[in-house]
């Protein structure tokens, strides 16, 4: 009897000290990006992003070190319970240990609490609602890129301060418009600014006439459009058509891609003031990336900021891991490490990531050009200025997020 316990203890610890040894020497990772692949946010997000990723990968060094790191991409379509599925689908099936991208703000707050659930790690470069570093924020989730604070205290505040006191507002009907208009309300009016009216329309809508209509004669300085992608170039070039500008009032382009513009044109587009924190022609290392990005695009874009976000998110996630020796298969501890290291890459350059979870990082005051000011296919840009990081985001002493009173 006395043998067969023995046995029993020392197959026990045999199993225990394997395992123990596989954790140990666990050096496999699988990436999940989940963007819109098809809808209103595919150009700015979707297959590029996912190229991003891949990019990341290749470019970690990781692999040349032993590291097996695995992608899979997935559509959410823009609705919150298509994106859970994908989510949990990932964890409990495919074994998936990191979320990227997530654009649309509606789908990204529920797939954080899916990632928190299931303790996987979470970089959103796509959405924009800054609840995600405050309210709901989670130990599990990173948010790069931007955020609707960082867009309203730039665009929005400079605006106000260049005479811009009167605002109507524009807005997609879900968290990302009502987290974008709430947070540039404040700068208004703390700016000593008014909003005079606003408007919701359905995502993805095709027709503005009526809301334009309403906007036009609110006689409001500034029209803010709280919204993105197809909805946000609808609106500008419909915008065109009502001569709105030529009226004399301004539009706001509160959040503006890359894609977007080439979307709209010069023509049309000219003289728009945006944020961004990525633009691919701001540097010899930008240029260098973006040169290898469009030439794996097959219709030659260069990327958006978002895009950008998937593979400096994922660069530094990659370090993390690394500097464990190993993946732990646990986001908290993952993302504890992530914080603990300075950001610094290629595409974004120096900044932090918060104990909230908030990446800082420049942010980058923008003027669309003029046709005849553009050099090239993607000239787009002229800088405008330039917001320290520190000075973009939410201060952490003004953050709601949770994890800050621990």
């Amino acid at each position: 009897m006395k043998h067969t316990i023995s046995a029993l203890l020392l197959g026990t610890a045999l199993t225990l000290a394997s395992a123990s040894l596989a954790s140990a020497d666990d050096k496999n990772v699988k990436i999940g990006a989940l963007s819109d692949q098809s809808g209103l946010y595919a150009d700015l997000g979707g297959p590029g992003s996912t190229l991003a990723a891949q990019m990341a990968i290749e470019d970690s060094g990781l692999k040349a070190k032993g590291w097996t790191i695995d992608l899979i991409s997935g559509d959410h379509q823009n609705k919150p319970d298509i994106g859970t599925t994908i989510a949990r689908q990932w964890f409990d099936v495919d074994k998936v240990d990191v979320v990227v991208d997530v654009p649309n703000s509606g789908v990204a707050l529920a797939v954080n609490n899916v990632v928190k659930e299931k303790n996987g790690v979470y970089i959103n470069s796509g959405a924009a609602t800054s609840d995600l570093t405050n309210a709901q924020c989670s130990p599990n989730t990173v948010h790069w890129t931007y955020d609707t604070y960082m867009l309203a205290h730039t665009t929005g505040q400079a605006l106000v301060k260049a005479g811009g006191d009167t605002w109507f507002f524009l807005t997609a009907d879900y968290a990302f418009g009502a987290a974008l208009e709430r947070d540039t309300t404040a700068v208004i009016t703390a700016n000593g600014g008014k909003v005079v009216g606003g408007v919701k329309h359905p995502l993805n809508t095709s027709d503005f006439s009526s809301f334009l209509l309403q906007a036009q004669s609110s006689k409001a300085k500034i029209i803010g459009l709280a919204n993105a992608g197809g909805d946000t170039t609808n609106s500008i070039k419909q915008a065109a058509e009502f001569g709105i500008v030529k009226g004399g009032q301004k539009l706001a382009a509160l959040l503006l891609f890359l894609t977007d513009v080439k979307a709209i044109g010069l023509e049309t587009a000219q003289g728009l003031n945006f944020t961004e924190t990525f633009y691919w022609d701001m540097n010899d290392q930008t240029r260098a990336f973006s040169k290898r990005f469009s030439e794996k695009m097959k219709n030659g874009a260069m990327p958006t900021m978002v895009q950008a976000g998937v593979y400096s998110g994922l660069l530094h996630y990659f370090k993390a891991l690394d500097a464990l020796g190993s993946n732990p298969h646990d986001g908290v501890k993952v993302v504890a490490k992530m914080k603990s290291i300075p950001t610094d890459d290629p595409l974004f350059g120096k900044g932090e990531v918060q104990a909230n979870g908030r990446v800082t990082h420049n942010a980058y005051l923008f003027e669309v050009k003029k046709p005849s000011e553009s050099k090239g296919p993607w000239d787009f840009y002229k800088l405008v200025g330039t917001v320290s990081g520190d000075q973009a985001f939410t201060p952490l002493a003004q953050s709601t997020c949770p994890l800050l009173k621990k």
